[in-house]
C-alpha cells in the first residue's frame, strides 16, 4: 500500500497496529485491547484527514497510483463483456485513448477512455494516458459508429493532458481535439462523460462533451494543472498548492459553477480504498442516468447539450456592481 504524503499520519497508526499483532503472535501476549484502541484510532484519523481534504490533496489522490483506471471501470461494469476497437483508420491505434462495445444490464454503450499504466512498462506502453491526434480521431470514429447504431456514448475522462510532442502537433492534435468537440454537439444519441481521475485541459474536453457531466468525488478538472499553473505565474512548482485553491478545479467548485451535473462519492480515502464499491456506485450512476436520458428526445437532447455548453462563462453584468 503506497501512501501519500499528507496520509503518513495514517500510516504510523497502521504499523503500530501491525507491530502489535506481531508481538502478540510472538509472545503469545494478549493484544486485544491494544489492537482496538488502535483500529479506533485509525478510524478517527481517517475521518479527520478525508472529512477536509484542500484542492491539492484531491489532485494527489487522483493521481494515486493504487486508483483504478478507465479498464479497470470496463471489466467490473461489463462483467468481461467487452470488445475494444482498435485504430483510427489513418495513422495507428493510440493505446493511451482506448474504446469499444460493452454491456451493462443487458444494454450495449460504446465506452471510450483514456487509459494510464499500472507500472512502468504500462505506463510507457499507454504513453501515461496521454493521447496523440490518432487517439482522438479513433474516439471521433467510434463515437460516429455509436450514432450509427443508436447506440448510448460513456465517456471516461483521466489524463494529464493530450501528448504535447512535436510530432502530435504535426499531425494535428488542436485540429483533432477541435474537430471532436464540433462533432460531439451533434451526434444524436445520449452521451454521458464521468471524470474518473485527472481531467487536464483540451485532452480531458476532447471526449468531455456530453448530456450529463459527472465526477468522482477525488478528481479534477481544470484548464491546467496547479504544476503548471504555479510555473506559468510564479516561475516555480512551489505554489502548486496555492495554484490548485484558486484554479477552481475539485468537483465541489465545478458543481458549484454548473458546469458538472452530479458528484459520485468515493469510499472514504478514495477509489482504491474499496475498487469494488466503487465500481458497482458507478454502474448504477450509468444505468439511472442513461435511463433518465432515453426519455428525452434526441432533437431536445441537442439543443439542451448545445445550451449547456454555449452559456458557460456567460455572466449577467447588470448583477456586477462595479
Amino acid at each position: 500500500m503506497e501512501y501519500l504524503d499528507f496520509e503518513l499520519p495514517l500510516k504510523d497508526l497502521k504499523d503500530q497496529l501491525e507491530k502489535c499483532y506481531i508481538i502478540g503472535d510472538e509472545s503469545k501476549v494478549d493484544v486485544r485491547a491494544t489492537s482496538k484502541k488502535l483500529k479506533e484510532k485509525i478510524e478517527a484519523k481517517k475521518k479527520e484527514l478525508y472529512s477536509n481534504l484542500t484542492p491539492w490533496q484531491r489532485v494527489q489522490l487522483s493521481r494515486h497510483p493504487s486508483r483504478p483506471y478507465t479498464l479497470d471501470y470496463i471489466k467490473s461494469i461489463t462483467n468481461d463483456n467487452f470488445l475494444e476497437l482498435h485504430g483510427d483508420r489513418n495513422i495507428s491505434d493510440d493505446k493511451a485513448m482506448i474504446g469499444g462495445l460493452g454491456k451493462i444490464d443487458n444494454q450495449t454503450f460504446m465506452i471510450i477512455g483514456q487509459q494510464k499504466g499500472n507500472n512502468i512498462k504500462t505506463r510507457k506502453y499507454r504513453n501515461f494516458g496521454m493521447a496523440n491526434p490518432e487517439g482522438y480521431r479513433k474516439a471521433l470514429r467510434l463515437m460516429r459508429l455509436a450514432e450509427k447504431f443508436k447506440i448510448p456514448i460513456i465517456t471516461m475522462v483521466d489524463t494529464p493532458g493530450a501528448y504535447p510532442g512535436i510530432v502530435a502537433e504535426e499531425r494535428g492534435q488542436a485540429e483533432a481535439i477541435a474537430r471532436n468537440l464540433y462533432e460531439m454537439f451533434n451526434l444524436k444519441t445520449q452521451i454521458m462523460v464521468i471524470v474518473i481521475g485527472e481531467g487536464a485541459s483540451g485532452g480531458a474536453l476532447g471526449i468531455g462533451i456530453g448530456d450529463k457531466i459527472m465526477m468522482l468525488e477525488n478528481t479534477w478538472y481544470s484548464v491546467i494543472s496547479p504544476e503548471s499553473c504555479s510555473s506559468i505565474l510564479w516561475r516555480s512548482w512551489d505554489y502548486k498548492e496555492e495554484a490548485a485553491n484558486v484554479l477552481k478545479l475539485t468537483p465541489r467548485d465545478m458543481k458549484e459553477n454548473k458546469l458538472i451535473d452530479k458528484i459520485i462519492k468515493e469510499p472514504l480515502g478514495g477509489a482504491h480504498q474499496n475498487k469494488d464499491k466503487i465500481f458497482n456506485t458507478v454502474k448504477k450512476e450509468i444505468i439511472s442516468t442513461f435511463s433518465e436520458l432515453k426519455k428525452i428526445k434526441i432533437k431536445d437532447l441537442l439543443e439542451n447539450r448545445l445550451k449547456r455548453f454555449t452559456e458557460m462563462g456567460v455572466y449577467n453584468l447588470s448583477l456586477i456592481h462595479i
